[in-house]
């Protein structure tokens, strides 16, 4: 009895495995199909990284106490990494739009092997971004060392499933793709102002603090560089919360919005 119970576990978790490696290969196809979507990935961190914070380097990183042009390469990174995999989810609205999503949910697969695999897909043009990123980042003198890179790629899983869970609060309950990525874009841009990526928020106060420490963007950045600036004299100026409890914010709320979110796809399906 125990055995069969067992065997049932162990090929329904395959089952849903087999399914998120699917959907995922499906988003990567999807990317390298589409060249205008691999050419704004690359071209997307000439434009903040290069532009506005090549010119915020030149002009405003004076006395901060750190290497501006790294602490900025990290936050763009992370911003990427968030920014790319939120932008990517909105293909799930197409979807629908096409009835795509309804031959998925027929399937003897999980809402969660769904989302959780176009979270993964999306997580590939997130990637190229970063390459891009790296790239630019060449060229303005900024480099990091390999131990540094290898710690932002271990955390890059959970901040791209950070990003889509996040997502999928909006994307739940939107059924038209115009409409799901101008508030995508809404909600997104102006994390990367707000959470740190390019600008430094420890003295933020009042409004500014409030929305910096509602974003889950600024949980992501902080986890990150606390573990690439550990054990360095730049972590007390660069780094905000104690990583245990950042660790703790971002895996509740990729939680709570992984669930409420696919919960309400789910709900906008049905109701078709």
């Amino acid at each position: 009895m125990n055995n069969s119970i067992a065997k049932k576990r162990k090929s329904g978790f395959m089952r849903e495995l087999n399914a998120i490696v699917t959907i995922l290969a499906r988003g990567v196809l999807l990317t390298l199909k589409s060249p205008a979507s691999l050419i704004m990935s690359l071209a997307m961190p000439v434009v903040m990284m290069g532009m506005i914070g090549g010119n915020l380097s030149q002009n405003m990183a004076g006395g901060l106490g750190f290497d501006y042009g790294q602490f900025m390469m990290i936050g763009m990174l992370v911003n990427m990494l968030f920014m790319m995999t939120s932008q990517g989810l909105t293909s799930l609205v197409e979807d629908q739009e096409i009835n795509f999503t309804q031959e998925m949910m027929i399937a003897p697969i999980s809402r969660y092997a769904i989302v959780i695999g176009t979270i993964l897909g999306s997580a590939f043009m997130a990637i190229v971004s970063c390459i891009g990123t790296l790239i630019v980042g060449l060229f303005m003198g900024i480099h990091l060392g390999a131990g540094q890179l290898f710690a932002i790629l271990g955390l890059a899983p959970l901040m791209c499933l950070a990003a889509g869970a996040f997502s999928m609060l909006l994307i739940g309950a939107i059924k038209n793709k115009k409409a799901a990525n101008m508030a995508v874009t809404l909600v997104t841009m102006p994390q990367m102002f707000l959470s740190g990526a390019i600008i430094p928020i420890n003295n933020s106060s009042g409004i500014l603090l409030v929305l910096n420490r509602l974003m889950p963007m600024t949980y992501c950045l902080d986890l990150v560089r606390a573990v690439v600036y550990a054990g360095t004299p730049e972590y007390a100026n660069v780094v905000l919360f104690n990583p245990a409890v950042t660790l703790a914010a971002i895996v509740g709320l990729t939680a709570v919005f992984l669930v409420v979110g696919t919960w309400l796809f789910a709900r906008s399906e049905t109701h078709k």
